[in-house]
């Protein structure tokens, strides 16, 4: 599998902030005490950590992660499964997205999770592996997802199942409630609702590979959240319980980015990896806490650390695209 990048970088994660809390940047800045045009560089791509470290308290973020987030020091490390599973990555649109295949070895029996835009090179692994897929189960229904379902249910005869609260638009698709369960010999699959990005977004928990393993579609990515603009407080809440309450050694595979685990994300996602409490203080004014404000102090404080914040160099923020 190449390389494949996080779903959202900075500026994503505090967007996504934002439309979900419904906070304006007027309110953000008023909050957090910062001048509109320092909250318009960081939203443009520029690290600017006093004032990501004051926003980010005001958005429920995490200021460590989202800090490191920034400057990209942090990546997920997961372990390798050896057997029984395999992840795809196809491009769709502007963005790409994964789809996922688990198989018990001694039986060969399969399950695929979603199809991404092109289910060619699962197809390509069902017959080089000799496997028989039983399922089709999707996280959800949102075309990335579920580009390619036809041709995937009418080259193997799988099930194709989705949650109740989300039924697939395909002949002859079945629906699940939560907490149904399904086995692939001796491989376990639950069924989990984790909804909030879509009305029936799943989360499959699986035991009995390598490692224990949730397919959280898009409730969840790598350093983030899958975003919805009205049922944000929702996605968090049933991450939080159903996600979260898991086992440490948890394999998370997203519906877009990386491969992480549960503990990686309980120390790195911004927002998930703190106990969020709210500011004890708002700042009276907005215009003494700019970053050249913060600056000056800074260099008050500890005089051989005078660089003027005019002086810096920041990357060129990639262009925007859009986000799950």
């Amino acid at each position: 599998m190449a390389h494949i990048p996080l779903e959202d970088n900075f500026t994503d994660v505090i967007g996504k902030a934002q439309r979900g809390w419904k906070i304006s940047d007027a309110e953000l800045c008023a909050r957090a005490g910062v001048l509109p045009a320092d909250l318009a560089a960081v939203q443009a791509g520029r690290p600017l950590d006093a004032v990501l470290r004051r926003v980010a308290r005001h958005l429920r973020l995490d200021p460590d992660a989202l800090e490191a987030l920034a400057h990209g020091r942090w990546r997920p490390r997961a372990p390798v499964f050896p057997r029984g599973f395999a992840m795809f990555n196809t491009p769709h649109e502007d963005m790409t997205v994964n789809s996922y295949l688990v198989w018990e070895p001694r039986s060969r029996v399969a399950a695929a999770f979603d199809t991404g835009a092109d289910c060619g090179g699962m197809l390509d692994t069902i017959a080089a592996e000799r496997l028989d897929l039983r399922y089709i189960f999707l996280t959800h229904t949102h075309d990335d997802h579920v580009a390619d379902l036809a041709r995937l249910a009418a080259a193997t005869g799988a099930e194709v199942w989705a949650s109740e609260r989300e039924p697939a638009a395909h002949a002859g698709a079945r629906t699940f409630a939560e907490n149904s369960h399904f086995h692939l010999g001796e491989i376990a699959v639950k069924t989990l609702l984790t909804w909030g990005h879509s009305p029936g977004q799943t989360t499959f928990f699986i035991t009995g590979l390598a490692w224990p393993l949730a397919i959280v579609g898009d409730a969840l990515f790598a350093g983030s959240i899958g975003g919805s603009r009205e049922h944000f407080a929702e996605q968090l809440r049933h991450d939080r319980e159903k996600i979260f309450t898991l086992q440490r050694d948890t394999v998370l595979a997203c519906g877009h980015g990386p491969l992480t685990t549960l503990a990686e994300e309980r120390l790195h996602n911004p927002f998930f990896s703190r106990p969020w409490h709210p500011p004890t203080k708002q700042p009276e004014a907005p215009a003494a806490t700019g970053v050249a404000a913060a600056a000056d102090r800074v260099e008050k404080q500890r005089p051989a650390l005078r660089i003027p914040v005019a002086a810096k160099r920041f990357a060129r923020p990639t262009p925007g695209r859009r986000r799950a």
